[in-house]
């Protein structure tokens, strides 16, 4: 396992075992009421980091409106204008992401480290294979994972040489194996915490696969401290998205666990509207329970008896089961509500 250095962000830890779900605000930055009401929703759903894009001045004024309305850090989003930077933290922002090598010269690099320090706001470093520098793309040719982790290495050390180490670190790609690769490289190089995504993964149903190929196989090596799924959709999307990727490893024990299984010619029930229907009912329920919906008695209470409570599909009815015990049988119009009423309870 790494030995990951702690960076405090807000009333969070970066580094402390627990890995945060990120966001980020889609809304145009001249519509300030659509920026705080959706942070406010990301918040509601589990988002833990918001990052907000500050593409100019007039922006600025965001920082301080969605701040009154959320908890959670707020990160600004800054490309090419240092200034931009030292305005955002000048207005409260909790955290700078940039790319040290597109803000200018290293009189303004240094400018806004410094400024980072005196508030005690962390910078995350952001890479990706679209934004090579020159040098590096001379040197590999294409965006290679070795070529990314050159690149980050090269901004950590920007910023390192004026002493500043509160640092995190992302290394994006829109190919999966590429970004896998290069968080498993830049985590044998440094001890910052990692911020784990697929850049530009897609729409909600390839930019989840994607993310959770990427995100997952990363986390189950014990690498990434915190997560962005990136989806081409509402980042309510990206929020569910994550907390089910944690929930599927494990990182996570606040929700319902749901497992049923794919149906086959011995189900006799409508399996399939019911296991959606009950998800749908249950899924925000903050118990850390697992909960089986399975289709007959070959995969009722023998296979899922790990479960903490689940009903096994029959003819026309099913059996409520509890940790493998059959406590009743239910007629097939009153499972759902049955089975949601009995976790209820619990």
């Amino acid at each position: 396992m790494r030995n990951i250095k702690k960076i405090k962000l807000k009333d969070i830890i970066l580094g402390d075992g627990k890995i945060y779900i990120q966001s980020m605000l889609n809304i145009p930055s001249e519509d300030i009421e659509g920026n705080v009401r959706q942070a406010i929703e990301l918040e509601k759903a589990g988002c833990e980091i918001l990052r907000v894009s500050i593409p100019d001045e007039k922006s600025i004024m965001l920082i301080k409106k969605i701040k009154e309305n959320i908890s959670i850090p707020l990160v600004a989003d800054i490309h090419f204008d240092y200034r931009l930077a030292l305005k955002s933290i000048e207005n409260g922002i909790d955290k700078i992401r940039i790319n040290p090598g597109n803000i200018g010269s290293e009189d303004k690099i240094k400018e806004v480290v410094d400024a980072c320090r005196f508030k005690n706001i962390p910078i995350r470093i952001g890479v990706n294979s679209g934004s090579l520098e020159k040098h590096i793309l001379e040197k590999y040719k294409k965006p290679t994972p070795e070529a990314l982790v050159e690149s980050a290495l090269y901004h950590v050390n920007l910023l390192e040489k004026f002493n500043f180490y509160d640092v995190i670190i992302s290394i994006k790609s829109s190919n999966v194996s590429r970004m896998i690769e290069s968080y498993e490289l830049i985590s044998k190089k440094v001890d910052y915490p990692l911020h784990l995504g697929v850049t530009e993964a897609g729409t909600e149903r390839m930019g989840l696969i994607k993310s959770s190929i990427g995100i997952g196989s990363l986390l189950s090596k014990g690498i990434g401290e915190t997560i962005r799924v990136s989806l081409t959709a509402d980042p309510i999307k990206e929020i569910s998205a994550a907390n089910d990727i944690l929930l599927a490893l494990n990182l996570k024990n606040d929700r319902i666990k749901f497992i049923s299984c794919p149906t086959c010619g011995r189900t006799k029930i409508d399996l399939i509207s019911l296991a959606n229907k009950v998800e749908k009912k249950l899924g925000h329920i903050k118990k850390n329970i697992t909960v089986a919906i399975m289709g007959c008695v070959v995969n009722g209470p023998g296979e899922a008896k790990e479960a903490d409570i689940g009903i096994a599909g029959g003819v026309g009815s099913a059996v409520l089961f509890k940790r493998g015990k059959v406590i009743k049988k239910i007629q097939e119009k009153d499972i759902a509500d049955e089975l949601i009423s009995e976790i209820e309870k619990m």
